[in-house]
């Protein structure tokens, strides 16, 4: 039976990772042991859908990962997650169009501003986020839809943000190609609150034209995104997946540009050792430990 990779909607930042982490995988497997990409609503989901069997692998952001470990809200159980490898830290922002009356996120009050699927994990960022800087849910409309459709919603102008994923990604690409945009900034002094009170955030710039619609140096907030798998996952699979990533660090910026830094990312390996990938408590896998060793990082 195929491996499955739980990713996120199609051509979401996790889905077109996960392309590249399993192509590489997948070179010289036989087909009946080769990992397929599957579409999913991303962190949460992938989760879920490893506790139940579902998956062998999952891509999730890692202020997720202790909470399912843990049965903290919005998990109801305790699901037995481990480590395998970081995948990127990137900015995750609002966009808006360059004619609108938002200055930053302060002004949302009224406006509508779609925040990803019901139930993923992007809504549950803006959650995170809105929680701190004291915005309520109910001075604003939050409208529930994938990355894609909410492109063509705030064209159309149906809405009047967007919470976007990590960049690059194909559908801000295209959005910003098909609109005049902008990153909706924070007002002074958001940005720092957050970070005080959210220890799996840090602070990301997106410099001037990253893509068509910024333009001028923007500070945002980034959290880390991982790859993990389940406990009960054998030693041998999850060794194979570590490895093909571990060797290709230099390969896999060339095929998508969201591994640039992945390296810089490996590197606190050498000093502190698997703690340096064992985010919200979530320990390190056998199989992805034993590879990290093989290859030089690990002790």
């Amino acid at each position: 039976m195929a491996l499955r990779m739980g990713t996120s909607e199609r051509g979401g930042t996790f889905y077109t990772q996960g392309a590249a982490f399993t192509e590489l995988f997948n070179r010289g497997r036989p087909d009946a042991d080769q990992c397929v990409v599957q579409t999913t609503d991303a962190s949460i989901h992938n989760a879920e859908q490893l506790d139940r069997g579902e998956l062998e692998f999952g891509f999730m952001a890692s202020n997720w990962i202790g909470r399912a470990k843990n049965a903290s809200p919005p998990f109801t159980r305790k699901i037995e997650l481990r480590m395998v490898a970081p995948a990127n830290a990137g900015p995750m922002f609002f966009i808006k169009r360059a004619d609108s009356p938002i200055q930053s996120v302060a002004d949302f009050q009224g406006k509508r501003v779609a925040i990803g699927t019901m139930g993923s994990g992007m809504e549950q960022h803006v959650h995170t986020i809105f929680a701190v800087l004291g915005i309520s849910f109910d001075s604003f409309t939050p409208v529930n839809m994938g990355f894609a459709e909410g492109a063509d919603a705030l064209i159309a102008g149906e809405i009047d943000a967007q919470f976007q994923p990590p960049i690059p990604n194909r559908v801000m690409t295209d959005l910003s190609r098909r609109a005049d945009v902008r990153v909706v900034p924070y007002a002074a002094g958001q940005i720092e609150k957050i970070l005080a009170q959210v220890p799996f955030y840090r602070s990301v710039t997106m410099e001037k034209n990253d893509f068509r619609g910024v333009v001028d140096d923007v500070e945002q907030i980034a959290v880390v995104n991982v790859l993990v798998t389940h406990q009960r996952i054998s030693e041998s699979i999850v060794h194979d997946m570590a490895k093909a990533i571990a060797e290709h660090l230099d390969t896999l910026p060339g095929m998508n540009p969201l591994f640039n830094g992945l390296r810089a990312l490996f590197e606190p390996l050498r000093t502190e050792g698997a703690a340096a990938f064992e985010f919200g408590g979530v320990a390190i896998h056998p199989g992805a430990a034993r590879a990290y060793k093989e290859a030089g990082w690990l002790a």
